[in-house]
């Protein structure tokens, strides 16, 4: 399959990774659309709450999607993927947690990020060769959504706003929601996802996933942390 763009995110594997593609209703593993657990109390349809991340799939961004420059292929890309995730270190965290970010819901982790942040940073940075450079209406896009100098800074060098000392490790549960309603999902949830998070959490795999022509992702090569 040709894939118009490329990602590195962690996609969990075992029970929370099972629960997290059923919840957002796309598998990026088996690339294909799954059935939503039944979870009582959700303040608005399931198919609204969760169409935003659902053509992601469960994960959390590394290395956010990208196009690949001219001159590379995805079997180059693969190989410095693989190459980058032999040479990197896991990173361990004490836990994740359920957590309210303004208006969307996402697990987090806890604990000391600096490992994470680093490992993010390290990622973005070795295969930045890869990746092409933002258009004039890429750069529109995101600056419409309001930038910080340093944001805007980011986004010119590395193709985004939120990596580097921007970045916020998280996996998205939800699309944007009213307040209220995210407050409601929270409690919703909370009794059925609290039970199923590490404690402590090792983020020990990356993977590469590519985006098909529909704009889901699929996942191209999972990757052991061996560093």
């Amino acid at each position: 399959m040709a894939f118009r763009r490329y990602a590195v995110y962690h996609t969990p594997q075992g029970t929370l990774g099972r629960f997290g593609a059923d919840w957002v209703g796309w598998d990026v593993t088996s690339a294909t659309q799954t059935t939503p657990p039944d979870i009582e109390g959700l303040p608005a349809p399931w198919d609204d709450i969760t169409g935003t991340p659902r053509t992601y799939g469960f994960h959390a961004t590394i290395k956010p999607p990208f196009r690949l420059a001219d001159g590379w292929t995805e079997t180059d890309l693969l190989t410095a993927f693989t190459k980058h995730c032999a040479r990197t270190a896991p990173a361990m965290l004490d836990g994740l947690e359920l957590a309210q970010l303004g208006r969307f819901l996402a697990l987090v982790p806890t604990g000391d990020t600096q490992a994470l942040n680093a490992l993010a940073a390290n990622t973005v940075r070795t295969l930045d060769p890869f990746r092409a450079r933002p258009t004039d209406a890429d750069l529109a896009r995101r600056r419409a959504a309001g930038l910080t100098p340093e944001q805007d800074a980011l986004l010119l060098q590395w193709g985004y706003p939120y990596v580097m000392d921007q970045f916020r490790c998280h996996y998205t549960l939800s699309g944007k929601l009213p307040k209220a309603q995210a407050t409601q999902l929270r409690a919703a949830l909370d009794p059925v996802l609290t039970p199923l998070l590490p404690h402590p959490f090792v983020l020990d795999t990356l993977s590469l996933c590519g985006e098909d022509a529909a704009g889901r992702f699929h996942l191209v090569h999972r990757a052991t942390l061996s560093g």
